[in-house]
């Protein structure tokens, strides 16, 4: 037996290899039958798996799954899955010679991934290395959010197939609810929880990962839309319980994450949500609803007040880390946007770089570490700082694009598919105070989820377009030898 062990133990290796190698020729052909059921776990990844153990007091706080393999690929294996999955999609819609399906979005994408390009190419020159020029605290996220996009363009390409896709982010939207409410009320909440652990606030939350009151957001919009148009008594009796389920579930999970930037987004959102439905319900909606919302949002924000040590009494308490006892009324988070600002001031056209750091960066207390100086708290002077103006156009330009897409196309989508738009449509409108005051870009499931968000209503849009005929492969004309014109 002894001998057989290490002949069992050099085997390892060669079984993984074995095993991965399986396991691509089936994800391959799977991926060129049936592209969406690559997309699928790619999206429970990003829906269930947190992206960060901030906050989290754990010795040993688990690493985030999205960064790994990083080291030596540059980027996480989960993106190069993607990639991989998008492949296998466009093979696909190339077999069946189907058009790709309208997008206004491709020429800023483009231009993002030429201006990466550019960014490489000066660390190149200024002796940096190309990893930090790629690395996430850039703004190479942005450029992976194009594949994403597309694949799922690519993998969607029917109304049943969409119909399927919006109930599965409606479940998978109530599984991450009932957890989350399950272990706020049996285990004590969220580990990481920034404001217990580090802020002395003695509150437990349903999640601190913006991305999960997100996935809420969208399971939300679906379900209020399956549960609220016009043909809402088509449903059956247990997709309607199952949206009355998760728009309760998935709202108090939101107000249970005693997050601000979740609070305003929500409302956002909701206000979007509305006005997608017909006149008649919103109106009995707003007179039903907005006492029992306004209700729930008074309740949690007075507890929270309670809950504040040492930051004063009254709503102002709200702003408990907005205020600093080392700058005074100068906090530490508006000192970051300051000495941020300055430098985009600085180098207004061309910015930092994707690798740069700010200066004085070292005066704030959660930058003065080996990562410090790469990210700041604003989405938007982030994109401003690292690539100047031009990055803060094109940031500009892929609103701007979205939004009027979205403005003109909600209107006009049949009803089956318009959960699936205005989810879209809601998440970005969630998005907004985050990307304001929040850390989107640097990270991998947030700008992951802000890609399914802009990929969602062109779907739509897509599959409620008449068939189109698989293109025919013009062929010349060729004269028969044995054939004479009369």
């Amino acid at each position: 037996m002894n001998d057989f062990l290490p002949y069992v133990y050099y085997s390892l290796p060669w079984l993984a290899v074995i095993g991965l190698s399986v396991a691509a020729v089936l994800g391959v052909g799977i991926g060129l039958a049936w592209p969406r059921f690559l997309v699928y776990p790619y999206l429970l990844i990003f829906f269930w798996v947190n992206s960060t153990s901030y906050g989290n007091l754990a010795v040993f706080a688990s690493r985030s799954i999205y960064s790994r393999g990083s080291g030596l690929l540059l980027f996480g294996v989960v993106l190069w899955y993607m990639l991989g999955a998008w492949c296998c999609a466009r093979v696909a819609a190339g077999f069946q010679r189907l058009p790709a399906p309208a997008c206004n979005l491709r020429p800023w994408f483009l231009a993002w991934a030429v201006l990466l390009a550019a960014h490489v190419g000066a660390a190149v020159l200024a002796n940096v290395p190309v990893a930090e020029a790629l690395a996430p605290s850039g703004f190479s996220n942005i450029v992976w959010m194009a594949p994403l996009v597309s694949l799922m363009l690519l993998a969607f390409r029917t109304r049943e197939q969409a119909r399927e896709l919006a109930r599965f982010i409606l479940l998978a939207g109530l599984v991450r609810a009932a957890f989350g409410l399950g272990r706020w009320a049996v285990l004590g909440g969220d580990p990481n929880n920034v404001y217990a652990n580090m802020n002395a606030l003695q509150i437990r939350l349903t999640f601190f990962d913006i991305n999960d009151s997100l996935l809420c957001t969208l399971a939300f919009a679906i379900a209020a839309i399956m549960l609220f148009q016009a043909d809402a008594a088509e449903r059956s009796r247990f997709w309607r319980g199952i949206a009355w389920l998760t728009l309760g579930a998935t709202a108090l999970c939101v107000l249970l994450s005693y997050r601000r930037s979740a609070w305003i987004g929500f409302v956002l959102a909701a206000a979007v949500i509305m006005f997608r439905i017909p006149a008649r319900r919103r109106l009995q909606l707003m007179l039903a609803g907005l006492p029992l919302v306004g209700a729930a949002l008074a309740f949690v924000a007075v507890r929270r007040l309670a809950r504040v040590t040492g930051s004063g009494n009254g709503p102002v308490s709200l702003l408990y880390d907005m205020q600093s006892r080392r700058f005074g009324p100068e906090s530490e988070r508006l000192l970051e946007l300051k000495l941020a600002l300055a430098d985009f001031l600085a180098h207004p056209f061309t910015g930092i770089g994707a690798w740069g750091r700010y200066n004085g960066y070292q005066t704030i207390s959660w930058q003065n570490n080996q990562d410090g100086g790469l990210f700041l708290h604003s989405g938007v002077l982030h994109i401003a700082l690292k690539t100047g103006l031009p990055g803060a156009v094109l940031l500009a330009g892929v609103i701007c694009a979205f939004v009027l897409f979205a403005r003109r196309t909600l209107r006009t989508l049949p009803p089956d598919v318009l959960g699936l738009g205005v989810a879209g449509a809601a998440g970005l409108a969630f998005m907004i105070p985050d990307l304001l005051i929040g850390t989107p870009f640097p990270q991998v499931r947030t700008t992951q989820m802000l890609a399914l968000c802009l990929a969602l209503p062109y779907l739509a849009l897509a599959v409620s377009a008449p068939a189109a005929a698989p293109r025919a492969v013009a062929r010349p004309a060729v004269a028969h030898p044995y054939l004479v014109p009369a």
